[in-house]
């Protein structure tokens, strides 16, 4: 002890315990504050934060069958509600069938290309992508992308053509179809709606939406419920009509709910009055998506492209819109300036997954497997593990000579794919052992894909080639036949059975069959030898 300190310091001083008789009076507080219960609004204020929404929804039910003129109980649970059902109609925009045999919206009947989505810029305009032999073409006849988005499998006039024989197959004949009219809105709606024991939470046909347009705060969450929930885009304009009234036409995100429900009810134009109105009150980043959704809808790209350059413009490194520009080229076949944008998606934000993809694809096809292995393994490293990852995978690492890694990768594939795209993993098998000479497993490969999917044309195709090699020469032409049938974007099969016509003196049919081919791919340089051909030799009959 130092000298002229005072006495040491007692234990129950040093560590600052107080009165043993306080610890009494603690332990009671803390028995009173658990029998105490928590107010139950408070409780479901607490799962709505935490986004768990059915539990939220319970105790708002309990708590309005005691009082059912709880405004605030009511109004947690309408947005409970809204936000169980939301989802982001800005990416997800399915057409129905009705939408594509009924669709007037185009401007002109024969667009120059480049202006229309129905006729994308040609290979001249194009210069440097790769070509349609190497690049395949999806259903609605532009290049695969390498991410599958909403409204890719759209058929446009310049490819099967838009009527009722080809308005309900989709990318896969027989597995999948465009959705009925609203089908997917309506199906939602419904379905929620069965799990509410006391029957619809909100009558909208005894609504008076004059009283609701007058009080800001419940028209909005009363709208959003109309439009996500009850799917019913009819009252939702009504709504907004009134209250765009009470508000002197000055509130921004009325109009634009508006513009929403006017696309929904498919009146394109009005749409596009209320989003470009409601932009000059406010310029919102969902509002110019949105705006830009109306320009494609009505077939108008470059207006869109135009949009999504001024929205840039104000909102500088907005992902959304940088992958707004880079679809749209895509769309348009001009790839190269798609890949352009994908780049900046990725200078800010680099794990988007849709850039990554895209930008893995293109590498792909323009002969730099390598490149694309590090963009796929990206993906990779971000958690993505599915079939058609691995897959790539598989064909990068074989055409980068990586052949020890190929076959681990599609066995990954095969454990993760299903009827799907199982069929297209097995057809990726076939050509990889084509690669490496060995035929017989290409033949298996590619039966075991006609068997998982018999609408698999391009695995028909290769068939009809295989029984050719065999010597099977009827065999190999119902195997074009049917790949010609099943996918008439095909220009391979269409050559194919041109040229066995061709040898076997059946000229008529092999002239059909290659100007079939060149309708799917205009610059075949075979076939238009073959009709070369063709032609010189009915000149000299």
């Amino acid at each position: 002890q130092a000298r002229g300190a005072g006495p040491p310091p007692t234990r129950r001083e040093a560590v600052g315990l107080a009165d043993p008789r306080a610890g009494g009076k603690l332990r009671e507080a803390a028995t009173m504050a658990l029998t105490t219960p928590i107010n139950p609004f408070f409780r479901a204020l607490s799962c709505f934060r935490q986004r768990r929404w059915d539990d939220c929804l319970d105790i708002c039910t309990d708590l309005l069958e005691k009082n059912p003129r709880d405004q605030a109980v009511w109004f947690l649970k309408a947005r409970a509600l809204t936000c169980k059902q939301w989802m982001d109609d800005v990416e997800i925009d399915e057409e129905g069938i009705a939408d594509i045999l009924m669709d007037e919206n185009a401007v002109a009947q024969a667009p120059r290309p480049g202006t229309s989505l129905s006729r994308p810029l040609t290979k001249s305009d194009a210069a440097g992508a790769p070509s349609q032999v190497v690049r395949p073409v999806s259903a609605s006849g532009r290049p695969l992308t390498g991410f599958q988005r909403p409204g890719t499998n759209r058929p446009t006039t310049s490819s099967a053509g838009r009527d009722i024989t080809t308005a309900m197959q989709g990318n896969r004949p027989g597995t999948s179809r465009p959705l009925t009219s609203m089908g997917r809105l309506v199906r939602l709606g419904t379905a929620s709606m069965q799990h509410q024991d006391g029957g619809e939470f909100v009558r909208l046909e005894t609504l008076d939406l004059h009283k609701y347009a007058q009080r800001p705060a419940i028209a909005k969450a009363l709208c959003d419920y109309m439009l996500y929930y009850a799917r019913n885009p009819r009252k939702a304009l009504e709504l907004a009509s009134e209250a765009t009234q009470a508000v002197d036409f000055k509130d921004w995100w009325w109009k634009a709910r508006l513009g929403k429900a006017y696309y929904q009810l498919g009146l394109l134009r009005d749409a596009e009055k209320q989003f470009k109105s409601s932009l000059k009150d406010e310029e919102m980043i969902s509002t110019h998506l949105e705006l830009c959704k109306v320009y494609l809808r009505l077939d108008q790209p470059n207006s869109a492209l135009d949009q999504y350059g001024r929205a840039g413009e104000k909102f500088a490194g907005d992902t959304h819109i940088l992958v707004g520009l880079a679809r749209t080229y895509d769309m348009l076949n001009a790839l190269l300036r798609g890949v352009q944008f994908y780049k900046r998606v990725l200078q800010y934000d680099s794990v988007n997954a849709e850039a990554i993809a895209c930008l893995a694809s293109h590498h792909f096809y323009t002969d730099q497997p390598e490149l694309a292995l590090r963009f796929y393994r990206r993906l990779l490293q971000n958690g993505v593990s599915n079939a058609e990852l691995w897959n790539n995978m598989g064909l990068c690492c074989f055409y980068a000579g990586q052949y020890d890694l190929t076959l681990s990768c599609f066995e990954r594939a095969l454990m993760l794919a299903d009827d799907n795209n199982m069929a297209d993993v097995w057809y990726n098998i076939g050509q990889v052992a084509i690669g490496v000479g060995d035929l017989g497993l290409a033949y298996q490969a590619f039966k075991i894909a006609v068997s998982v999917d018999p609408n698999h044309a391009e695995s028909y195709s290769n068939l009809g080639v295989l029984e050719l090699r065999k010597g099977n020469v009827e065999q190999a032409q119902a195997h074009f036949h049917n790949a010609m049938r099943l996918g008439p974007h095909l220009f391979e099969p269409a050559f194919n059975g041109g040229l066995l016509a061709f040898k076997l003196g059946e000229f008529q049919e092999s002239f059909e069959l290659a100007n079939k081919a060149l309708d799917a791919y205009p610059d075949h340089i075979e076939s238009k030898e073959l009709i070369k051909q063709l032609k010189a030799h009915f000149s000299s009959l």
